[in-house]
């Protein structure tokens, strides 16, 4: 039964995973279809908090009860990562997915980075990681004879920079907190947040095609909504893995994703960035977890999850971040 347990919950988890990566790829797709990043980014958020109430109130009505410091620990987390949503999708409009998926992936950069400015010691393994990522990013912004839109790499950069932040303030702030309530008061905040942004633009809701909706609700649903079911499925039953290789595997899934639905490609000095920064999110998981301390410790067990919606293992009790 064990290894059954064991079985389900590694195809749970590659599942949520494989759920994560399609993000940037149907965004692309709803681009394609003319949705506009600002209505895209609001309607789909709609959409996954939406799911996730009927889904709770079904299934889960214990977890919709949330102590009160817990819910202003949930509503800074769901702004800072509104914002970091609001800055993605546009970013996403102007470069490939592919190349979006990787610049945001430098998440823990940003969370070293800040770990480090609220004086935190960093270990010279995180350093080593950080001129991995740093030599990465060059490779793929200052490839020879490609196109490139600096613009929209460094929204991407500054959305995983926002990511990062939601990351530390969900460990100072949420450490003994139900990830299931977590979960839904995150995403239902993101949602108002990036609502709110949608109805500030000022301008009408735009004509919407059945391959804009169609592409809206599955950015809603499979990448926002089912990852975040799957993966606590799967942890549910697994208790924890290295998880940096599924993150990894995250990354790679949404190239071949990409390159096979959208036929994009990058040149071969890209590649050589594209694999750097996946050996510095490799590394992260060099150590075991009884091994790992303080904030490297800290970084292994958030990156027990996925990208665009982690769940954590910390001292057996799961802490969901999205």
């Amino acid at each position: 039964m064990r290894n059954r347990d064991y079985t389900v919950g590694i195809t749970l988890t590659l599942l949520s995973t494989f759920a994560a990566a399609t993000a940037p790829i149907i965004g692309k797709l709803a681009y394609r279809a003319s949705v506009t990043p600002y209505t895209l980014v609001a309607l789909r958020t709609v959409v996954a908090a939406t799911t996730l109430w009927l889904f709770y109130l079904l299934f889960w009505r214990d977890a919709i009860r949330i102590k009160w410091q817990h819910l202003l620990g949930c509503i800074g987390m769901g702004i800072a990562n509104g914002v970091g949503s609001l800055m993605y999708y546009p970013g996403l409009a102007r470069i490939d997915a592919s190349l979006a998926q990787l610049f945001y992936a430098l998440y823990p950069v940003w969370v070293f980075i800040f770990l480090s400015a609220a004086g935190h010691p960093i270990s010279r393994l995180a350093l080593v990681r950080l001129g991995i990522a740093l030599a990465g990013v060059f490779f793929l912004t200052f490839s020879p004879g490609a196109h490139f839109d600096f613009l929209g790499a460094m929204l991407l950069i500054a959305a995983g920079a926002m990511y990062g932040w939601h990351l530390v303030l969900g460990q100072w702030t949420l450490a003994d907190a139900d990830s299931r309530s977590v979960t839904l008061y995150v995403i239902t905040t993101m949602a108002i947040v990036v609502s709110i942004a949608r109805i500030a633009i000022g301008q009408p809701l735009e004509p919407i095609s059945l391959e804009g909706w169609l592409a809206i609700i599955g950015l809603g649903l499979i990448p926002m909504a089912l990852a975040r079911l799957l993966v606590f499925a799967g942890l549910s039953r697994l208790g924890g893995i290295q998880t940096s290789i599924l993150s990894v595997a995250e990354l790679v899934i949404a190239l071949l994703l990409a390159y096979l639905l959208l036929g994009e490609r990058m040149t071969a000095w890209q590649w050589v960035g594209a694999a750097l920064i996946m050996l510095s999110m490799l590394l992260i998981g060099r150590e075991s977890n009884l091994d790992v301390e303080g904030p490297e410790k800290w970084l292994w067990e958030m990156q027990n999850g996925v990208l665009e919606g982690k769940t954590t293992l910390h001292e057996n009790r799961h802490h969901a971040v999205s």
